[in-house]
């Protein structure tokens, strides 16, 4: 029996070759198949060199299984997670590593009605029969078609947004040459068809696993100059960019400025408390303020959990939540089986500045001024527990409020940090923020002070 190593907390994700490859992949399927016994699942995959090979080694497994397979090809991870609640079947897999470097790929696995598969639900399990081989003979082997999911998925997404009340707006868009320019492209058909006044300029939206423009992943900072400089060149009204398999959108404004992803769910609970008041939000615990005072001001009703995208959508479930939002700019929706999308915020996004009159800027820089936050920095340390004691006492004798939902958050009145192990990667990731109106230090102190205190 051998050790896998790429399965993770959420997904799987592993280096090609060593940690992930075909033979692994049908063991994956395969495993998937005979625990879950569904009747069919649907399968896609991103746009990575290896994507198609480990997909169609994974169809095979399933096949093995007994598992009919409906293959919606070239796809991002929400276009599989619409087919896997939407169609008639028990499941879906996506083959991606999302926004990791190019010598690694994984999967992101569901069961019916879109409900994440992760170490607590189920993973593990599928971890310890891919790795014993230990499989059944089936009656019957499970049959494999192509399935074109687009038509459907497009139909889905125009539902959020009223078309008759979108205004005049240029965009640019940053499909970064994952898998997110069929959709790009589907939308603009729709947009022109039913005359919607809103013209695209789509930069890096041929699909290629090359990536010749650099791994998309708009969260780092290098990543951004091409998205802000055609927001600047084309003098559009937002830029949109998205990760490899886009189920993370990231959003500039018209001055060219990233916007950090925890105002934007300030902005996206906004948008659907306009449509109706008293409904639930779900936020992470990283940084709470700005949402916490969105929700007192259009009357929504605020639910933190953990983060991670398997706490997140469990919370939403049990509690009905319309919207969840993390600050790493993941966006969960009732609507959507409680799943992520980087295709609904933008377009909430555009709703809500042509309802409102506003700019972008306009309608997030109350929220940047009222509550500045660092946004997230990440430090590679020896051993992450040893780190967050040592900053949990050395703030000890200042008497904070106290929250271990995830991490340690710290509550100075004035100020809070967030800080906690990474459930992907061997890193301690801090967050902070502050009340303006009562406190004069700038955002940079607290940075430097944390920094010296965590790498000294």
């Amino acid at each position: 029996m051998t050790k896998l190593t790429c399965f993770k907390a959420y997904d799987i994700r592993g280096k090609l070759g060593t940690e992930l490859n075909e033979e692994i992949a049908y063991n994956i399927g395969r495993a998937y198949g005979q625990i879950y016994q569904p009747k069919t699942v649907v399968v896609g995959c991103d746009v990575r060199l290896s994507s198609e090979d480990l997909k169609q080694a994974t169809i095979k497994g399933l096949n093995d299984a007994g598992v009919n397979v409906l293959d919606l090809g070239l796809t991002g991870t929400e276009e599989v997670y619409f087919g896997a609640f939407h169609l008639d079947v028990q499941g879906g897999i996506e083959v991606t590593a999302s926004h990791n470097p190019m010598d690694y790929n994984g999967m992101k696995l569901v069961r019916e009605n879109s409900r994440p598969i992760s170490a607590d639900t189920g993973l593990k399990e599928i971890q310890a029969l891919a790795e014993s081989g230990d499989f059944t003979a089936v009656a019957a082997k499970g049959t494999t078609e192509k399935y074109n999911i687009l038509p459907e998925f497009i139909q889905h997404l125009m539902g959020y947004i009223d078309p008759q009340k979108i205004r005049p707006l240029k965009l640019v868009m940053n499909a970064g040459n994952g898998a997110a320019g069929h959709v790009v492209d589907a939308l603009e058909a729709k947009f022109k068809e039913l005359n919607i006044p809103v013209e695209l300029i789509k930069i890096h939206n041929d699909p290629d696993g090359t990536f010749p423009n650099g791994i998309p992943n708009p969260i780092l900072i290098e990543n951004r100059d091409s998205t802000r400089d055609a927001v600047l060149a084309h003098q559009a009204d937002m830029g949109i960019a998205w990760d490899g398999d886009f189920d993370r959108c990231f959003l500039f404004d018209e001055k060219g400025q990233f916007i950090e992803g925890y105002y934007i769910v300030g902005l996206l609970a906004q948008a659907f408390l306009l449509k109706q008041k008293g409904e639930k939000v779900v936020h992470d615990p990283r940084l709470v303020w700005n949402t916490l005072d969105i929700l007192e001001q259009y009357q929504g009703i605020a639910v933190q959990s953990k983060s991670g995208h398997a706490f997140i959508k469990d919370v939403m479930r049990e509690n009905n939540a319309v919207y969840g939002g993390e600050m790493s700019a993941h966006h969960y929706f009732r609507d959507f089986a409680y799943c992520d999308s980087g295709m609904i915020p933008w377009l909430l996004a555009i709703a809500v500045v042509s309802e409102t009159q506003q700019s972008l800027s306009s309608l997030v820089e109350d929220m940047i001024a009222k509550f500045p936050c660092s946004g997230e920095i990440n430090f590679k340390v020896q051993d992450t527990k040893t780190t967050i004691d040592k900053i949990f006492n050395h703030y000890a004798d200042q008497k904070p409020a106290i929250d271990q939902t995830d991490g340690v958050s710290l509550d100075f009145g004035a100020w809070r940090l967030n800080v906690r192990a990474s459930n992907t990667e061997p890193l301690l990731r801090l967050n902070i923020e502050s009340r303006a109106d009562r406190n004069p230090r700038p955002m940079q102190d607290y940075v430097d002070e944390l920094t010296a205190l965590i790498e000294g």
